[in-house]
C-alpha cells in the first residue's frame, strides 16, 4: 500500500533536514527519502558553518541534522526515488521498495562535483588530506599562502583561479583535456594577476607527501591543494520530468517561497541556483518548510 504523507523531502542534505526538521514542528507528517552521498557527507571539516569554532566534519553535521528532524517526529528512510508523478492528492514518488502520496515535496537533491580524472580510492585519500578541494568559498581561508591549483578553463576556471588568488600568491590554472579554452582578455587578465597557466591534459595524480602530483602538458608538477573547477551534475531530473522549469544549467528556478512552477512541488539546497554553502541551504529549507506549512493551510488543511 502507498505510505500516505503531507510532506515527502527527497534528499537528506542540509537542506532537506532542515526542511524537515521545520515541517516535523509545523505537525506535518514528514518523510526524508535520502539516497546518500551528498556533497555534505564527503566535507572531511568545515570551519565557515557558524557555530562550531574548530571546525566540524560534514557527517558528524548531518548526523546531529538527523537526530535533531527524528526527535521532532519526521521519518529518514534511505532510497532513491526513481519516479515522480503528480496526483489528484499531490503526488506519488516511487522507489525501489516503496511507493509514497505526499500533497506536497520538496527537492533538496543536490548536486555532483564532477571529478578529475582519477581512481576513486586515490580521490578519496587526497579529498580526506585537503589536497583535493571542491569549495574556494568554503576553504579558500585553509589554503592562505600555500601553492595551489585550478583544474578547469573557460571563463569558469579563471573566476576560480581569481577568487584563489586572493589567498595565494601562487595559483596556477591547468586545462583539464589539452589547450587552454579562454579569450584574450581573460588570458590577459589571469597572467596579469600572476596566474600560471598550464595545458593539459591533467592526468596520472598520485599523492606525494604534503602534496597532490599531476602530469600535465608542461610535465609533472605537484601543489598542496587542487580545487577542480569541472562544474557538476545537478539532480533536478525528477522535477524536469514533471514540466517544472529550470535554468540551462539544469537547476530549478523557484519563486520567494521556494515554489517552483509546479504548483505543490518545492526545491531548496544546490539544485537550485545559489552560493552553494550550508547555511545558505539551511536558510532556504526552512523558507520551503513554511511555505509547504502555509501553501497546505490554504487548501483547507486543518490543524491538529
Amino acid at each position: 500500500m502507498p505510505y500516505e504523507i503531507d510532506s515527502l523531502i527527497i534528499g537528506g542534505g542540509p537542506a532537506g533536514l532542515t526542511a524537515a526538521i521545520y515541517c516535523a514542528r509545523f505537525l506535518l507528517g514528514t518523510v526524508v527519502v535520502d539516497a546518500g552521498g551528498g556533497r555534505a557527507s564527503r566535507i572531511p571539516r568545515t570551519h565557515n558553518h557558524a557555530g562550531y569554532p574548530g571546525g566540524i566534519p560534514g557527517p558528524d553535521l548531518l548526523d546531529r541534522f538527523r537526530r535533531q528532524a527524528i526527535e521532532n517526529g519526521a521519518k529518514i528512510e534511505g532510497g532513491r526515488v526513481t519516479r515522480l508523478t503528480a496526483i489528484e492528492s499531490g503526488f506519488e514518488a516511487v522507489t525501489a521498495d516503496r511507493t509514497y502520496r505526499a500533497r506536497a515535496v520538496l527537492l533538496a537533491t543536490g548536486i555532483t562535483d564532477r571529478r578529475p580524472a582519477m581512481q576513486d580510492d586515490l580521490h578519496d585519500a587526497a579529498l580526506a588530506a585537503g589536497l583535493i578541494r571542491y569549495c574556494p568559498i568554503c576553504d579558500g581561508f585553509e589554503v592562505l599562502d600555500r601553492d595551489v591549483a585550478i583544474i578547469g578553463t573557460g571563463e569558469h576556471g579563471g573566476r576560480e583561479a581569481t577568487f584563489l588568488r586572493s589567498y595565494s600568491a601562487t595559483v596556477t590554472l591547468i586545462a583539464p583535456d589539452g589547450p587552454h579554452d579562454l579569450s584574450d582578455a581573460t588570458r590577459s587578465e589571469l597572467t596579469s594577476s600572476g596566474i600560471q597557466l598550464i595545458d593539459g591534459p591533467a592526468r596520472d595524480f598520485a599523492i606525494d607527501g604534503a602534496r597532490l602530483q599531476v602530469s600535465t602538458g608542461l610535465g609533472v608538477r605537484a601543489f598542496e591543494a587542487i580545487y577542480p573547477a569541472l562544474g557538476a551534475e545537478i539532480h533536478s531530473d525528477l522535477a524536469v520530468a514533471l514540466g517544472a522549469e529550470a535554468r540551462d544549467g539544469g537547476c530549478l528556478i523557484v519563486d520567494d517561497h521556494a515554489r517552483t512552477s509546479i504548483p505543490g512541488l518545492y526545491a531548496a539546497g544546490d539544485v537550485v541556483l545559489g552560493l552553494d554553502q550550508i547555511s545558505g541551504a539551511m536558510g532556504q529549507g526552512a523558507l520551503a518548510a513554511t511555505s509547504i506549512r502555509n501553501d497546505l493551510a490554504d487548501r483547507s488543511w486543518r490543524l491538529r
